[in-house]
């Protein structure tokens, strides 16, 4: 049974076109990955079938009576509450019964014999839906879900306000979960996620028995869940049966198909010119020439294959500084009060080092107090000499109205418009994407964005907070290879074991200095 229809959709921004005549259907039970490159149209397509935005053309049905959860990536916490009042809240619907039947048996006290009967029947129903429901186990459910993604360990009466962008992602994720949609849509749910957590969501992903959609570019992912993939490329959407790996199968057949129907329709159009050229002129073969000419006129053309727009990243390498990068003794870092024990670390020039561990745990908090943002709680930190360091920071908060080209310019004044525009190209952004502003761009955009500015400083520490995040596969590798050929320091927190095992000499595990555990 079809739970969603997307007919003939088409949309834009200004004069640039995102999605040209797409067509969807979701069945019941499919299991869905929305892939494609940064900036092809993946989150406009789900803000369209979630009713965020409207179609320049086409349609959207959904069946009846289908509850639909999204989990984008910029959905908001509201402030004041804990995490557990927060979970609590995906059942809404249940403890509005819950009131209603308290009401039904305080109007009893009263009630004549016809009230009392239909108040019976009313209490009866909601009782049956409760029951059926697991209302009276929804702390249990909390606490199952919230442990499973982590939210445990932080605490699960800990104010959201007071969390960080992987922990609030957590609740909104396990917030989505508690509901128990029809349909579940996930926007790069494993962002921010952990290891372990990833683990416990690719379960539950493989036993949920409704539909799902799911973009994301960790493809170990992917395949572990999705039964079938759409492809975003090029303002249109291709479904292909399988996982990721089949699709790569697939897509390259097809690709290589089309390049060689274009190629001979190509080869036909200039006979069929050079035989009109020739010959419209002479009476004895003007009507097979006109006949050619219509041949033209009439030939469904094919679209000229294009080539995907890949980007090369490079860091720029400044002088080779001290042999000590940093020392810490007794270093506690924090806010109002220390989140590690006390650390005696030390990084020397030329180590490339990888900081994992659950969220909240401080790794995002030590980065600052290395570079001196944020003041130690207690110890020291000493850097070195001749340091240059280049800091990718792991969350954008503010709107930001800035062109990407104004973006670059406000940093580095002395580029021309040529530079700083051949900048950007190289790291895989389009004009479109060059004059657009920071906010409409996709979050791979602004990542690659970002890491243009990184990659124009020169630099000879890089301090990395998730610089994968939102990154498409082809964007992920190049980093990757930019970061093993970088002669310089690297400090890398990540998720993804997968990117920095060949990258790194060294890996640092926060949960080993925690005081929160």
């Amino acid at each position: 049974m079809s739970v969603l229809n997307v007919e003939n959709a088409s949309h834009g921004f200004g004069d640039r076109s995102i999605l040209a005549d797409v067509t969807f259907r979701l069945l019941k039970g499919e299991h869905v990955g929305l892939i494609g490159a940064n900036g092809e149209g993946k989150s406009t397509f789900l803000n369209i079938i979630t009713g965020q935005l409207a179609p320049d053309q086409g349609k959207v049905e959904w069946s009846n009576r289908v509850t639909v959860g999204y989990l984008d990536q910029h959905t908001k916490l509201e402030p004041g509450k804990t995490i557990r009042d927060t979970l609590r809240e995906a059942f809404n619907r249940l403890f509005t019964l819950e009131a209603e039947l308290q009401a039904a048996y305080e109007q009893m006290a009263t009630a004549d014999e016809d009230t009392m009967t239909k108040l019976l029947e009313s209490v009866g129903d909601i009782q049956d839906i409760l029951d059926h429901s697991g209302f009276y186990m929804i702390d249990a459910k909390v606490e199952e879900i919230g442990n499973g993604l982590g939210l445990g360990a932080i605490g699960l009466d800990r104010q959201v306000q007071d969390l960080s962008g992987g922990q609030r992602t957590k609740v909104l994720l396990a917030k989505l979960l508690l509901e128990n949609p029809t349909i579940l849509i996930l926007d790069e749910p494993t962002n921010y996620l952990d290891d372990e957590h990833i683990t416990w969501l690719t379960r539950y992903l493989q036993e949920y028995e409704n539909a799902f959609i799911l973009v994301s570019h960790d493809i170990d992912f992917l395949n572990k869940v999705i039964n079938l993939i759409y492809h975003v490329e090029q303002g249109r959407l291709t479904r292909y049966v399988g996982d990721y790996n089949r699709f790569m199968e697939l897509y390259e057949i097809n690709k290589a198909k089309h390049a060689n129907a274009y190629e001979k329709q190509q080869q036909e159009i200039a006979r069929l010119e050079d035989f009109v050229a020739r010959n419209k002129a002479r009476i004895s073969t003007t009507g097979r020439a006109k006949s050619r000419q219509k041949q033209l006129e009439k030939m469904e053309l094919i679209d000229k294959p294009k080539e995907k727009v890949k980007p090369t990243f490079k860091f720029n390498e400044a002088r080779t500084p001290g042999k000590i990068i940093f020392q810490a003794k007794g270093l506690e870092i924090g806010y109002s009060e220390p989140l590690t024990k006390p650390l005696d670390i030390l990084l020397e020039r030329g180590q490339k080092v990888a900081i994992r561990g659950s969220n909240g745990l401080g790794k995002s908090t030590l980065l600052k107090t290395l570079l001196g943002i944020l003041p130690p709680v207690g110890g020291t930190v000493e850097t070195g000499d001749y340091l240059h360091p280049a800091y990718f920071e792991q969350e954008e908060r503010q709107k930001n109205t800035k062109t990407a080209l104004q973006e670059v310019w406000d940093e580095f004044p002395g580029l021309t418009q040529f530079e700083a525009r051949s900048a950007l190209a190289k790291c895989g952004l389009k004009t479109e994407h060059i004059t657009s502003q920071m906010q409409v761009l996709s979050g791979g955009e602004q990542t690659k964005v970002r890491l243009c500015k990184l990659m124009l400083k020169e630099t000879n520490w890089l301090v990395l907070d998730e610089p994968t995040n939102h990154l498409d596969v082809d964007a992920k590798d190049e980093l990757k290879k930019a970061i093993q050929e970088f002669k310089g320091t690297v400090v890398l927190v990540c998720h993804e074991p997968e990117f920095y095992r060949d990258v790194v000499t060294h890996v640092w595990n926060v949960e080993d200095w925690t005081n929160k555990l």
